[in-house]
C-alpha cells in the first residue's frame, strides 16, 4: 500500500509542472488576443482620424477658391431700353487659391450662367480685363479683374426686373450676383 501511496504522490508532484505550463499557455493566448484587439482599435482610430483630416482639408479647399465682387456692379445700354452687358470687378476672397480667368479656355476656368424670370442661359459669353495684376490670366491674391458679361440674345432686361449672374469657379463656392434693374434704363446704371 505504501508503494501505491508513493506512486500516487509522485504522480501528483509531477502535475504541478504541467499545471504551470498550461497556465503559461493560457496567459500567452490572452496576451496575443489583447495585442490583436489593441492593434484593431489603434488601426480604426488612425483610419478615422485620417478620414477626418481629409474631410477638413476638402472643406478648406472648397472655401479657399471663393471669388468676391469688389466694387459696383453696373449695367450698360448702347440704345436704351435694351441692356447690353453687365460689368463687375472680381478678386479672390481672403486666403483664396489662384484660379484661371480666361473666357477662351474650355476647362479649368470660371463659367458664368445668366438667370432671370424667363431664362436660364448656361455658359454666357463674357470678356475679362485685368485691372490690377501681373499680366497673366491667373487671378491671384491682390489682383483685380473686370468681367463684362454679355446679356444673352432674347433675354432682354426690362425695368425693375430681377436677374442673377452665377459665377462658377473650377473649385470652391459659386458666386451669386443677384441684382434688380432700376425703374429707368440709362446708358450706364449702378445696380444695387
Amino acid at each position: 500500500m505504501r508503494k501505491l501511496t508513493r506512486l500516487l504522490g509522485s504522480l501528483h508532484k509531477r502535475e504541478e509542472g504541467i499545471t504551470g505550463l498550461e497556465t503559461a499557455i493560457i496567459l500567452i493566448a490572452f496576451v496575443i488576443v489583447a495585442s490583436v484587439f489593441a492593434f484593431v482599435v489603434l488601426s480604426t482610430g488612425l483610419f478615422s482620424a485620417e478620414r477626418g483630416k481629409e474631410t477638413v482639408f476638402a472643406g478648406l479647399e472648397k472655401a479657399r477658391g471663393n471669388l468676391e465682387v469688389r466694387g459696383a456692379v453696373t449695367a450698360s445700354s448702347a440704345v436704351p431700353p435694351t441692356v447690353d452687358e453687365v460689368v463687375l470687378n472680381v478678386g479672390l476672397a481672403a486666403g483664396g487659391a489662384a484660379m484661371l480667368v480666361d473666357p477662351t479656355a474650355t476647362t479649368n476656368t470660371i463659367s458664368i450662367n445668366y438667370i432671370d424670370a424667363e431664362d436660364r442661359v448656361p455658359n454666357t459669353d463674357w470678356t475679362v480685363i485685368e485691372i490690377q495684376g501681373d499680366a497673366d490670366d491667373l487671378l491671384e491674391n491682390g489682383e483685380l479683374m473686370e468681367i463684362t458679361v454679355a446679356i444673352p440674345v432674347g433675354s432682354a432686361l426690362a425695368t425693375n426686373e430681377i436677374f442673377t449672374l452665377e459665377v462658377v469657379p473650377p473649385t470652391g463656392g459659386t458666386l451669386l450676383i443677384n441684382r434688380t434693374m432700376p425703374p429707368q434704363i440709362d446708358l450706364v446704371m449702378d445696380l444695387h
